[in-house]
């Protein structure tokens, strides 16, 4: 039994710490295999070290045609890169914590299984050949070379288990998935004047979202998806926890990485009413093709189509809102009878004459039939007022007034992470932490450039997930940084030297440019350079711990 203690203990604590670890990988990349396979591909050092076990293990096995002294060194390797690999594997404060799901608990229980068949079951196999009279010895030798073989697989192969067992698990969680789903559904078909209005975009939806609910609530009971809750998963979640009989609108933020994943969430909710806020260059590593993504933000406004072929066109029953100034969805206008919003001439609903001050933002919202009124908000940026225009035309179109709506947009407040402004003594922060795209860069940088005599910093990992384009809007990036910021701050290695090769074209100040290898160093940095003056940082995007 000691034997066995000895034996297995190191490999247990290895397992479950490395097993943990990947699992939460697996959990930051939403359970899909192409990005924890890119999560893979970017653990470089970790990967190459769990394959040099197999290599070293070969090496130290290797017969007398491997000089004596060689197999000695690759054992001491081999021991060394094994206990490496467990500290690595030790946890370490993260970003986004890992949480024990009732998915997690299921994949773990199917890792005990693949370690079973590959650890256990053959030693099982080799003792019991040992006790049995007239073991053949070289059957014997066998099942413990079989044994130790699997285990320098398991240990090498290591990483991969967690998407083994979820491939392995995929029918179950499909069932369980259903059954939420089916579930939430009839909830919803229970809920007879529930009026539900979809939200989706490449940028913008989240803002939207915050923005519009508190609009409506001036004159209806609104439950909105939490946080970022846009997932088919998430949005069921919240129905089935949240929804209750006395909620008159539900405002569903809808989120999308791959094609028709706004079907798959539509087929669900069957929404009245849409909004568009935004098509753009996010997310094209799943996506593809701008295309896919026009064709898929589009299946929110099909969905509103098709309700309304089978409910009669009723006028104000199902309204389609589309933001006028994207220069794609003009380019791409589906629906002639989507109502338009935004800043430019020639949209339903037109914000103009903005004034920017110390104290916030005031413009003139003009409608359809020639009504306008003057709003005021604390927020600032011309980001701020096309999203908040966009809330106005919904909400106004649903029947809630201009005296109204006048009161709850001086109410409204920065959405967490989305250009959020945060004081600390003379340091101004805009926290726009949350998952970057080219066009909200742009838009961050503009927001920054409002802030006269004030030192500007830009803290950033830069862009992920834009595919083949990745490197060009980086170095784009870098370039627009340099108009604006007076020091540039980049995180990790990522996308580093493309930013800081578009700023340096761009005639930024070398000496004005830091790379640092994590969040923290690049905080105690910004804190740290002395500025003479007001100091105004930008939180350009911040990646969760499956990006390197």
């Amino acid at each position: 039994m000691l034997f066995y203690i000895l034996v297995y203990l190191p490999i247990i604590c290895f397992a479950v710490l490395g097993l943990r670890y990947h699992t939460h990988m697996l959990q930051l990349s939403s359970y899909q295999f192409q990005g924890y396979f890119r999560h893979l591909r970017t653990d470089i050092v970790r990967c190459i070290a769990h394959i040099s076990f197999i290599l070293l293990f070969v090496l130290t096995m290797a017969g007398e045609g491997v000089n004596r002294g060689i197999r000695l060194i690759a054992m001491v390797l081999l021991f060394a890169v094994y206990i490496g690999l467990i500290i690595s594997y030790i946890p370490k404060q993260a970003k986004k914590k890992f949480v024990v799901t009732d998915r997690v608990k299921r994949l773990f229980v199917t890792y005990v299984i693949i370690s079973a068949l590959m650890l256990v079951l053959p030693m099982m196999i080799y003792s019991f050949g040992l006790r049995k009279e007239g073991q053949d010895l070289g059957t014997a030798f066998m099942s413990m070379a079989l044994a130790v073989i699997l285990f320098v697989l398991y240990i090498g192969l290591l990483p991969l288990i967690p998407a083994l067992a979820n491939l392995i698990n995929k029918p179950i969680e499909n069932r369980i998935n259903r059954w939420f789903i089916d579930d939430a559904v009839r909830m919803i078909n229970e809920h007879g004047n529930l009026r539900i209005i979809g939200i989706t975009g490449s940028f913008g939806k989240t803002s939207v979202k915050y923005y519009l609910t508190t609009l409506l609530s001036e004159g209806f009971n609104v439950l909105m998806t939490p946080e970022s809750y846009n997932t088919p998963m998430g949005i069921v979640r919240t129905i089935r926890e949240h929804l209750k009989p006395t909620h008159e609108i539900f405002v569903c933020e809808m989120g999308a990485r791959h094609l028709h994943d706004i079907k798959e969430i539509t087929d669900i909710v069957h929404p009245d009413d849409g909004i568009v806020t935004s098509i753009g260059y996010q997310h094209l590593e799943t996506f593809h093709s701008l295309e896919n993504i026009i064709s898929t933000k589009y299946e929110l406004l099909d969905a509103v189509d098709e309700k309304e072929k089978q409910q009669g066109k009723e006028p104000g029953k199902h309204l389609k809102f589309v933001n006028g100034d994207n220069e794609i969805i003009r380019a791409n206008m589906k629906y002639q009878d989507a109502i338009t919003y935004g800043l430019n001439d020639g949209n339903d609903y037109q914000a103009k004459d903005i004034q920017v001050t110390g104290a916030g933002t005031s413009f003139t919202v003009t409608t359809p039939s020639g009504e306008n009124a003057e709003f005021t908000t604390k927020l600032v940026g011309r980001h701020n007022v096309e999203n908040i225009v966009g809330a106005i035309a919904a909400a106004h179109s649903l029947g809630v007034p201009f005296n109204k709506l006048k009161m709850a947009v001086r109410r409204l407040a920065s959405v967490p992470h989305r250009l959020e402004l945060v004081k600390h003594g003379n340091v101004s922060i805009l926290d726009d932490a949350y998952n970057s795209n080219p066009n909200g860069a742009k838009v961050a940088l503009e927001t920054l450039s409002l802030f006269e005599d004030s030192v500007k910093i830009l803290v950033t990992p830069g862009m992920v997930e834009l595919g083949e384009k990745e490197a060009e809007y980086n170095e784009e990036f870098g370039r627009q940084a340099a108009a604006v910021c007076d020091y540039i701050i980049l995180v990790g290695q990522k996308n580093s030297a493309d930013i800081e090769r578009g700023a340096l074209s761009a005639g930024f100040n070398k000496d004005n440019i830091f790379t640092k290898a994590s969040f923290n160093e690049a905080s105690e940095l910004m804190y740290q350079i002395d500025a003479g003056k007001e100091k105004v940082i930008l939180l350009e995007n911040d990646l969760p711990d499956n990006y390197k």
